[in-house]
């Protein structure tokens, strides 16, 4: 196991994903954010602990991938098919949310879910990509 290459992967796939996610969240979601300022009523933090947690994920999931490379097609196609399944474990999480959350509406479940696998297969990508078999 190369560790070198699985820290480069986990910081490439974790600021690769921290784009998306700026994209996905902040642009997209946002305004629906704003709007349920009763659910999602927290202080901003910062955005350099979001690169962070995106980098500390990104670490575990290149080392899974890894440990597994064997099991997936070459280069970006296998990363994209293990983040495939890497998400729907994130996607169907998600519904957990509107369970314990007071006023988290079931519709936003599907699309952080939605955003969860994007987040995977663009992570799985970038995986594929930097951890050759």
């Amino acid at each position: 196991m190369n560790w070198t290459r699985i820290a480069l992967a986990a910081l490439a796939a974790g600021i690769a994903t921290t784009l998306v996610d700026f994209v996905q969240h902040g642009m997209i979601l946002g305004p629906t954010y704003m709007r349920l300022d009763e659910v999602f009523s927290q202080t901003q933090a910062s955005p350099a602990w979001f690169a962070l947690i995106a980098i500390t994920i990104s670490f575990f999931a290149a080392l899974l991938f890894s440990k597994t490379r064997g099991s997936w097609a070459a280069g970006w196609k296998g990363g994209l098919a293990f983040g495939f399944f890497l998400g729907l474990v994130g996607f169907f999480q998600g519904f957990y949310d509107p369970l314990v959350i007071d006023g988290f509406p079931y519709y936003l479940a599907w699309c952080q879910g939605g955003t969860v696998l994007i987040d995977s297969l663009v992570a799985g990508s970038v995986l594929g990509a930097v951890i050759q078999s």
